[in-house]
């Protein structure tokens, strides 16, 4: 432990130790940072960060995009909750999950039992000014993107809101969204009391 930062290593190590292992799965829609925010909580913790939309694209050989327009967003889903199945089998692991893999009643149930998940709550001003800055968001390439997205946060926030962790993310440094997630967690997990 460096002088300079033992307040963090405490914390590190505390959370680490509370959690056993076990991988930290942040959901949330897209655009919340579940991905920026999920790389900056992997290396305050030691962990390795690991997205699942990357892993489906790897394991598919093409986009998501391309997937959804070749197969179908069935077919795209029954690959995610195959993905994440996996995933959750590493130790010491920060996942980050695509939009939709927490509506999934099986994904949902083996993330329960075998990590620890966390929804990144965004308001809908921020995540929308957030994926209209990414073209490759397939289920927004609709005719009223606004409405769509609105749509999904009415269909998703109540399932999300079964996550272990909320920690709501404002247009603040994604750093400052990290500590928020680590304090968040240690609350849940009976820690952060020294």
């Amino acid at each position: 432990m460096t002088a300079a930062t033992p307040h963090k290593d405490v914390h590190k190590d505390e959370l680490n130790a509370l959690l056993g292992g076990r991988p930290i799965v942040l959901v949330g829609m897209m655009g919340a940072g579940k991905t920026t925010v999920g790389r900056r909580l992997a290396a305050r913790l030691g962990r390795h960060f690991v997205d699942s939309d990357e892993e489906i694209e790897k394991a598919a050989g093409m986009t998501i995009e391309d997937i959804f327009a070749a197969h179908g967003e069935a077919d795209f889903r029954a690959g995610e909750v195959r993905v994440i199945a996996r995933l959750l089998k590493d130790k010491d692991l920060v996942l980050g999950t695509g939009g939709g893999a927490f509506m999934n009643a099986e994904t949902r149930a083996a993330v329960k039992e075998m990590g620890l998940s966390v929804w990144i709550k965004a308001d809908f001003e921020l995540l929308f000014q957030r994926v209209q800055r990414r073209s490759n968001r397939p289920l927004l390439k609709t005719a009223n993107p606004r409405q769509t997205l609105q749509d999904l946060i009415d269909k998703r926030y109540p399932v999300y809101a079964e996550a272990d962790v909320t920690v709501v993310s404002t247009d603040v440094p994604q750093d400052q969204v990290a500590s928020d997630l680590i304090a968040a967690m240690l609350n849940h997990l009976g820690g952060g009391n020294g």
